[in-house]
This record gives structure tokens, sequence and C-alpha cells, in this order.
């Protein structure tokens, strides 16, 4: 059982039978009265984002939730072909189990796979992934107006604001977490 002191980014816990990860929380001590803590959480089933505000003293039951560590292998008409590593079981998940995670899947990527109950609920992507730039505006000489940007067409069809300099067959670090662009990396 969690209580409201053990609360931080990131812990999944179970309300109502549902499980949820808080994504922000704030302890609050008023002048008068009990201390309650806010808190934002998002369902790890549907991906709705939800507010509550729990009295202290308050406990939640922790979700059953697994992971395996798997690596994508391909995507086609069926879905998402993901593989474990230790014991070669291949599993294929759908878009609506991928979520935004798909936008950053290339082949050979290792990734989380998380599962409550023994239903696959989400797909944990590495923070950082280098991606190739298969589709952008060419840039020009004098172009130069500072923090201008272009849209860029990555190799998985997310498209991302980049700056003015980058070209066809870039290859760029992306944040998976907020989906921007990091950096240029190194051919």
């Amino acid at each position: 059982m969690y209580q409201l002191q053990d609360f931080k980014k990131g812990l999944k816990f179970l309300v109502d039978g549902e499980p949820f990860t808080v994504t922000d929380f704030q302890h609050v001590k008023p002048g008068k009265g009990n201390q309650f803590t806010r808190c934002k959480a998002r369902s790890l089933i549907t991906g709705q984002n939800r507010e509550w505000t729990f009295k202290q003293g308050e406990k939640f039951e922790v979700p059953d939730i697994s992971s395996q560590e798997m690596q994508f292998l391909y995507k086609d008409e069926s879905g998402y072909s993901f593989m474990n590593q230790t014991n070669f079981e291949q599993v294929t998940l759908n878009d609506e189990d991928v979520g935004d995670s798909k936008n950053f899947l290339i082949e050979n990527l290792d990734c989380v796979i998380m599962f409550f109950n023994g239903k696959t609920i989400g797909v944990d992507v590495p923070n950082s992934v280098a991606l190739k730039v298969v589709k952008t505006d060419p840039s020009f000489k004098g172009n130069t107006v500072t923090g201008a940007q272009k849209p860029a067409v990555l190799e998985t069809g997310y498209t991302v604001h980049v700056p003015m300099h980058i070209t066809e067959g870039d290859v760029l670090k992306v944040d998976t977490r907020t989906g921007e662009y990091v950096e240029r990396v190194n051919k």
C-alpha cells in the first residue's frame, strides 16, 4: 500500500481498479485544517488525465503492473511486432496499445512493454532516439533569422520543427518525452 508521502512523479497507483501514474503533485499544509495533496495523474489504460485532492492518511493499492524489455522488430498490417531478447517470444500490438510511442519506433530499438493483469497497456521508449530526416525544405544562404525553424519529416513519419541548417539525410536526436528536436547527431 502507498501513502501520500510516497507520491513522486512516475509512481503508479490504483484507483477504483484502474492504474494511474503520477504526472504532478503538491503537498499542501494550510494554516488551519489538515494537510492534503493535489495530484495530477494519467490513466495507464485510457491515457486520460485526472486531478484529485487526497486527504492525509489515505492509502492506495499497488497495481499489478509487470514490464518486459523487448526489441521492436517491424510494423506491418497486423501491427507492431516486438520480441523478448531472452526467450525470443514475440508480441504484436495495435496502434492503440503503442500510443504516441509509434512516432519513435525504429527497427531493433529496445523498449519496455508494460502489462496490467496480463493486458498490454503501453510501450516505454528510451528518452531520446536518433532518427533520419527524409523530407524537409532546403535552407537558403542568408536565411539566418535567430531561432527560425522549419518542419522536417523523420523516417517514422513524425514531423518535428528543426533549425534552418538541417537538411535531408541528417540524423537528429529527438526527445521522446516532448517530441522535440534536441540536436544533430554526427554521421
